[in-house]
């Protein structure tokens, strides 16, 4: 278990309803990668998806890896300062951030998954 796991993770509570709405109204994307990812179904981590950290919805959460997985989608590519400025935020808490492209996860999933297995095991590694 991370030293993370056993600290509070700040977030803001007005953020807690629309996570609730997004987790609903999940693109595919993100219903094909959760799909691989909950009920401990990757390695037996837990996962979370839109959880509220700080002022952000990440869209999948790992507490004990430390670890957030991003999707990337057409609404990205225009808002490159603003994901630099998020990532640093969620890095100042020790949690690693991966992106994915939304194409990829939807062509390759297989692929995907296997660069997280790997992310897993360096990471593993080094405890």
């Amino acid at each position: 278990m991370s030293p993370l796991s056993r600290r509070r993770i700040p977030y803001d509570p007005k953020l807690v309803s629309k996570a609730r709405t997004l987790r609903k109204q999940g693109i595919l994307s993100e219903v094909l990668l959760w799909n691989q990812l909950r009920n401990r179904r990757l390695r037996g981590y837990k996962f979370f998806r839109q959880k509220p950290i700080g002022p952000y919805i990440v869209d999948f959460f790992c507490e004990e890896l430390s670890l957030i997985i991003e999707i990337d989608g057409y609404s990205h590519q225009e808002k490159d300062q603003y994901d630099k400025d998020r990532d640093h935020f969620l890095r100042s808490f020790g949690f690693y951030v991966v992106h994915f492209r939304d194409e990829d996860i939807r062509k390759n999933l297989t692929g995907v998954l296997l660069v997280i297995e790997k992310w897993i095991d360096k990471s593993n590694q080094k405890t």
